[in-house]
């Protein structure tokens, strides 16, 4: 038998029934499941310092656990000295094991380590079944080393889903693990 994640066996045996039984699905296979995660760093700074964009590289890759691809300007803006094709930012797509694994370690580990932590909002839903969590520090995730940090940069998280609806989302990331504040 293979390596599979805890949270992906939870999900099988756990969340998929709860969730065919809450939503009233008579099909196993209607049930949303996740189906990416993108960790996404914008880095304004790096139009000036190159250093800067390979350190947020860096930093994401670490914490995804694979390489992290820079991101670039679609469009020019003079007051930002900012010329399309410039690279601004990183990120990185998550997915199988390696999804299951950071949301692991985002739940447990990483969410914990904000302080004063109530849980997050609900309000981040696009209206197309996925949620964006917004990170403030990436120095809360364990795979960073604080005394090698120049800067303290934020990131988004985003969680594509197959849900249709943000409450179908809503429901499926809420039996995954995601600690959302008001919880009912």
């Amino acid at each position: 038998m293979t390596y599979q994640p805890v949270l992906k066996q939870r999900y099988k045996e756990t969340v998929v029934p709860t969730l065919k039984e809450q939503l009233g699905y008579g099909n196993t296979m209607e049930v949303p499941e996740l189906k990416k995660i993108i960790l996404n760093q914008g880095v304004g700074a790096a139009v000036t310092d190159k250093k800067i964009l390979d350190q947020a590289i860096e930093e994401l890759s670490a914490i995804a656990g694979q390489r992290a691809v820079p991101t670039y300007a679609k469009r020019s803006v003079s007051s930002f000295k900012l010329r399309e094709g410039m690279p601004i930012g990183a990120k990185v797509t998550l997915r199988r094991k390696r999804m299951y694994e950071f949301i692991e370690r985002l739940v447990s580990i990483a969410l914990p380590r904000v302080r004063d932590f109530q849980g997050i909002s609900d309000k981040g839903f696009d209206g197309r079944g996925n949620y964006t969590l917004g990170v403030s520090e990436q120095i809360i995730f364990p795979e960073i080393n604080i005394d090698g940090v120049q800067r303290i940069n934020g990131l988004d998280i985003t969680f594509v889903t197959s849900a249709s609806t943000d409450n179908e989302a809503y429901q499926l990331l809420k039996e995954i693990g995601l600690p959302f504040r008001n919880q009912n």
